[in-house]
């Protein structure tokens, strides 16, 4: 006996209809499904290849220096150790290169770069804290013997700061940075005006509080008092200004820079920029396009290993300072470092030790009259090595100032 779809069937009349219509329904939806699941695959693919190339366009903006590593290789046996494992040492310079898009207005290209800015960073271990001592360019200091750039090596020599970049670029400055300090310098990151510029805009700018009004030609700022928020240009001729801001000193500059870098971190750090990718990837891509750097952290890979751990470091103890120095004594208008307060500070970084800082610091101050300071304060007491417990001398005061300080305060 048969039975046509319409017809009924041994359960009844409708009932066969009924179980086709059902198999339709279930090979309808098992198609959409797999519609479904497609649509999603090419959507996460299509997200993955946008990440890769976005990942690859980064990864590749980053200039590799591998002229400085090999003549740090070559050196490697005067070089100074590590001390504290997992402190890091980082030599950050500015360079005053004109090459960049738009830097010739800023002076003309003799082909020589200058160290604009030289910054030792000092990252402790477990990241608990960041100090950023400024080197200022105008310090007499031994430069060793170095390679130029036409190939031919310098004899060493007895001369200002700047002139080791001058002639021997970042792996001159990083072996007379390590003979002075006696730091060794775990990595290095060489950035100019240009990045500089493209960091500032990328943040949608940076904000500092001025005491005084500024008109300055010559470093085409026109500024009103109070606060303001600096886009790329303004915030280099900012930091660059000697003449018409402050006293005009080489010292008022480098505080003016650490003050901008302080509000920069604090920008950079705020979750308006983090969280957000639209804001981020701009950053991201003007910081590596300006980037020279070691090998080691000439990717994204490097830069995410060396700066994951700073993002958490409160703005209180991210510290700048500059080294201790005086005029140097046969030039007013070089410098030269202050001794034993510039060992002292050296020491603390070469042993991951705190360093602490203060605005405002007597300039006859000993290391026993800073005040307290935590675990280092006074009435601490270490054991020493005969078993007797004696007083821990305070941690010395450096003048300086943190992140977390509103210039306008």
């Amino acid at each position: 006996m048969t039975y046509s779809a319409g017809s009924g069937g041994p359960l009844g009349p409708g009932v066969g209809a009924s179980a086709d219509g059902r198999g339709l329904v279930r090979r309808r939806r098992r198609r959409w499904v797999r519609y479904g699941v497609g649509a999603v695959a090419v959507v996460v693919l299509g997200v993955g290849v946008a990440g890769w190339v976005v990942y690859v366009k980064l990864d590749g903006n980053i200039t590799p220096d591998e002229a400085a590593a090999a003549e740090l290789a070559r050196y490697a046996k005067e070089r100074p150790t590590s001390l504290v494992k997992d402190a890091q040492n980082i030599l950050l310079i500015g360079s005053d290169s004109r090459s960049g898009d738009g830097n010739e207005k800023y002076g003309r290209d003799s082909g020589t770069e200058r160290s604009d800015t030289t910054i030792l960073l000092h990252l402790a271990a477990g990241r608990r804290s960041a100090t950023a001592v400024s080197l200022p360019r105008d310090l007499m200091v031994n430069v060793p013997g170095c390679l130029r750039a036409d190939g031919k090596r310098t004899a060493p020599m007895f001369a200002m700061f700047n002139y080791a970049f001058q002639t021997g670029g970042s792996a001159c400055t990083i072996r007379t940075v390590e003979k002075l300090t006696g730091v060794r310098i775990d990595h290095h990151v060489v950035v100019d005006f240009s990045g500089f510029k493209d960091v500032v805009d990328a943040v949608d700018g940076v904000e500092v509080c001025l005491k005084e009004a500024i008109s300055d030609k010559d470093a085409g700022l026109r500024l009103p008092a109070g606060k303001v928020t600096l886009d790329g240009e303004q915030a280099l001729g900012y930091v660059r200004a000697r003449k018409s801001l402050g006293n005009g000193s080489d010292t008022d500059r480098m505080d003016r820079q650490q003050r901008f870098l302080g509000a920069l971190v604090n920008k950079v750090q705020s979750n308006d920029v983090l969280l957000n990718p639209v804001k981020l990837y701009p950053v991201l891509d003007a910081a590596t396009s300006s980037l020279t750097t070691d090998p080691e952290l000439a990717s994204l890979r490097g830069l995410y290993e060396l700066v994951r751990g700073l993002r958490d470091i409160p703005t209180e103890h991210v510290q700048f300072l500059t080294v201790p120095r005086e005029s140097y004594v046969y030039n007013a208008n070089r410098d030269q470092l202050v001794e034993p307060e510039a060992e002292k500070l050296f020491e603390r970084l070469r042993t991951d030790l705190p360093v602490v800082v203060s605005k405002e610091v007597p300039t006859n101050a000993s290391p026993s009259e800073s005040g307290d300071h935590g675990p280092y304060r006074s009435g601490a007491v270490r054991r020493a090595a005969s078993g007797v417990f004696s007083p821990t001398p305070p941690a010395p005061t450096f003048r300086g100032n943190t992140a977390a300080e509103d210039s306008c305060g």
